[in-house]
């Protein structure tokens, strides 16, 4: 058995996962709420947040699962990349306990965990395959090779597709995570009303940037006033989330014919956007691509995807790892 831990921005995450990284026995979240009066993740409340819940969320992974620690043959750990600060204190605990009962450590990067889900939502998922994670700190397409090696595509420019909609619901007046909070504003509203720009539309290009989007809805804003504004919130949102949902969906699909892939993942937080889904739904069912998306609870920081990612991880064996350290990027 893998326990995991993941701790690289502001949940503090452990889980028990089985040996082929194919399921998760659990999977228990402490979801960090102080955030929201800041209107963004503070790193140093982040790592607080962590020290005080990572016993107790040990503790809930193990008692879920309906396991102890003896039962556990390596611990698994994200070390990069994320807040430095708290993916220490992930790092601090998984140290802690595979030293103490003398296990092996798995380091895991944050990003291969995310394209890890999908083996726990379609367990017969075998690669080669085309992977977007699209997340509040990282927008990019991989391709992931037999070996489950991940070849970079393409990349955000600027901000990623999370943090655009974090922005955008932040200059509309709407709540944090911005995700979420532009998802419900949208409701009933007319995503063609407002034409808001899909960068890099270049047929072969593979990044992405979503600065121009963000400064396109602020020109809009001030152009309509404040009345008018929140007359046209749901067009307004339902406009920002649809270029958004554009840019992910395009270049996704173009990566998938470049590599000539049968299978497209998509992973990270934006990937629990209904929009986006049904988009690519559509349009992986008119192409015959198999097209893989995690159980929202998947897509959020969690460490079931980490124990995953983990199966096929080198571990490091005792006590080597003493002197691993975190890395933020």
């Amino acid at each position: 058995m893998i326990l995991a831990i993941e701790t690289s921005c502001d949940d503090t995450c452990a889980a028990v996962v089985e040996p082929d990284g194919r399921r998760a026995l659990s999977n228990a979240v402490h979801t960090q709420t102080e955030h929201a009066r800041y209107g963004g993740v503070v790193p140093e409340v982040a790592s607080r947040a962590h020290l005080e819940r990572m016993d107790g969320v040990v503790r809930k992974a193990l008692s879920d699962a309906g396991v102890s620690l003896d039962q556990i043959d390596r611990v698994a750990v994200t070390v990069r990349p994320g807040l430095i600060g708290a993916l220490l204190v992930g790092v601090a605990a998984a140290k802690g306990v595979a030293y103490a009962r003398r296990l092996p450590l798995v380091p895991v990067n944050h990003l291969e965990g995310h394209v890890a889900a999908a083996y726990l939502e379609a367990p017969d998922l075998e690669p080669p395959f085309v992977a977007l994670v699209a997340s509040g700190g990282h927008t990019a397409l991989y391709a992931v090779g037999e070996d489950r090696g991940m070849r970079l595509l393409g990349e955000t420019l600027d901000d990623a597709a999370g943090e655009a909609l974090d922005k955008g619901a932040r200059m509309l007046g709407l709540g944090f995570p911005g995700g979420p909070a532009i998802s419900r504003a949208a409701a009933g509203g007319d995503p063609e009303r407002y034409g808001f720009p899909v960068a890099l539309k270049g047929r072969d290009n593979l990044d992405f940037s979503f600065s121009g989007l963000k400064t396109s809805l602020l020109y809009r804003i001030r152009e309509l006033g404040p009345e008018r504004v929140r007359r046209e919130l749901p067009h307004l949102a339902a406009s920002y989330e649809a270029a958004v949902v554009e840019a992910l969906a395009r270049k996704l699909l173009r990566a998938a014919e470049l590599r000539e892939a049968g299978a497209v993942v998509v992973a990270g937080g934006v990937a629990a956007n209904g929009r986006l889904r049904e988009r690519l739904r559509r349009e992986c069912a008119g192409r015959g691509l198999r097209l893989v998306i995690p159980h929202p609870s998947l897509c959020t920081d969690n460490a079931a995807m980490i124990g995953a990612a983990a199966a096929h991880t080198p571990k490091i064996p005792w006590p080597e790892y003493l002197s691993l350290n975190a890395r933020s990027v």
